[in-house]
């Protein structure tokens, strides 16, 4: 059965000085508020494409990776994710990196990382990026 998601984006005004909001289906009506100075500079309070993507990105590859431990008899206590995605503005997106520490009783650092290159890989938002370089530093907590 597939499952179609849904995030809205209000905008108004040009690319330089306008502003919009996101909404993401899952919200029940809460909105992010998005601007070209916080996807070009960074501004506090205000979300840009790709931090949403590296929201995407961190929770699909922790989604993989229990699933491909679980999967191996490793099920994990916990994982934690950090994707950060790189924008130059010009050249559009540059890259994702996975910053990764978990605590998985019973497997050696080897081991993990191996299950962690193997999510990289095959976790469908990885998939979707085939475009950019995915880094990954993978280490067990």
């Amino acid at each position: 059965m597939a499952l179609t998601s849904e995030a809205t984006t209000v905008w108004t005004g040009d690319l330089m000085t306008g502003s919009g909001t996101v909404s993401l289906d899952s919200s029940h009506g809460g909105s992010f508020p998005v601007n070209w100075k916080a996807r070009a500079e960074g501004t506090a309070n205000t979300t840009n494409p790709e931090e949403l993507l590296g929201a995407a990105h961190a929770s699909c590859f922790s989604m993989a990776l229990a699933n491909i431990l679980t999967s191996a008899g490793h099920p994990p206590t916990s994982i934690q994710t950090t994707a950060a995605v790189t924008f130059v503005a010009g050249t559009g997106v540059t890259g994702s990196h996975l910053l990764v520490s978990a605590s998985v009783p019973g497997v050696t650092e080897e081991q993990f990382e191996a299950f962690a290159q193997d999510a990289k890989v095959n976790c469908p938002i990885s998939q979707a990026l085939t475009g950019i370089p995915i880094t990954i530093e993978a280490e067990l907590a």
